[in-house]
This record gives C-alpha cells, structure tokens and sequence, in this order.
C-alpha cells in the first residue's frame, strides 16, 4: 500500500449484514462485522450474620454513593468467580458464593446483571482501590438515600426477601422500582 488512502480502514460502514436484522458496523474491505453485545455485571449481596457489606464507592459513576460490591465480568472466569473477585477488589473480604439471587436487564445502558447471594467466611473487610470505605450494616442502618443505583436497591430487597430460603428463583427488576418501608 503506497498512501493511507489504500489502508484498510475496518468496521466503518453501517449496514444490515446478509443473515442478520440489525444495524452493526462492516468493514467493506474484508467484510468484518463488529458486533455490540451488553456487558455483563457480576457481583454480590454480602452478608455476615444480621449485616451487610456495603462499598461507598470512589470512583464514577455515582462516586461516593453506596454500592453492593460488583463490577464487569472479565473474559475466562465464571459469573460466581468474578462475584468473588470483585468482593475482594473492592470490600477486601473473602466470601462464598451462594445461589443467584437476581437477573437484572438494563437495556437503557446495555447491561446484564447478575448479583448472587454471598456469605463472608470471616468479618475481615476494608475498602480496596474502586471504595472510599466499606461498612457492615444492619438493614436499618442502610442509607437508602445514598445507594448508588436502583439495581443495588432491588438486590438487597431481594436478599431480605429470601433469608433463610434456598427454594427461590432469581429475580428480575421490578416494574415499578420502589422501596418499602
């Protein structure tokens, strides 16, 4: 190739590929097709007895509002590893990972969400890189004013929901997010 004008230039075109039913962008050069997927959130309602592991988060989005600890999936883990993974990174507390407590799509920022029930295997905690701090909280001392995200609510009012049951299924968002008093 003698210019910049004869490199190839990738997936820049938009176009509905032959077989398909949606918009991706195509490279007209060697017919790559980049395709957009949701990212995947995993992450985990921790307890230790009566309490939970909340993370007040330092970085953005919502910096400084209260979290569960969850983040991306990383390639060549399991939804449970990166549960427990991210625990660690941002709550420096060792867990195990109990059933899937919910499932929530986020279509309006292109997520998925799967938070799973998580019990500490000792009280040891303390805020990682991503927190400002970390708290075990009684449910009453929760600042439902300060949670990061709706989804954060809908988990632990899930995790409420299913104490002391293991016959559950995974729950959704609700249509109309609220929380009760």
């Amino acid at each position: 190739m003698s210019d910049l004008t004869d490199a190839p230039r990738g997936p820049v075109v938009e176009r509905v590929p032959a077989g398909d039913e949606r918009l991706r962008l195509v490279c007209d050069d060697c017919g790559f097709i980049a395709y957009e997927n949701p990212k995947i959130i995993v992450g985990a309602v921790v307890t230790h007895g009566d309490r939970y592991l909340l993370a007040r988060r330092a970085i953005e989005p919502r910096k400084g509002f209260w979290t569960i600890p969850a983040g991306f999936m990383e390639l060549n883990e399991t939804a449970e590893a990166g549960a427990a993974r991210e625990v660690w990174e941002e709550a420096r507390a060792r867990v195990t990972v109990g059933p899937l407590l919910g499932v929530y799509s986020l279509t309006h920022i292109s997520q998925v969400h799967l938070i799973y029930r998580a019990e500490m295997i000792d009280a040891d905690h303390a805020a990682g890189p991503e927190s400002l701090e970390v708290a075990l909280l009684t449910w009453d001392e929760i600042p439902w004013d300060d949670l990061a995200f709706p989804s954060v609510v809908w988990a632990l009012e899930a995790q409420r929901r299913s104490v002391g049951r293991s016959d559950f299924a995974p729950e959704g968002a609700p249509e109309r997010p609220h929380r009760p008093e």
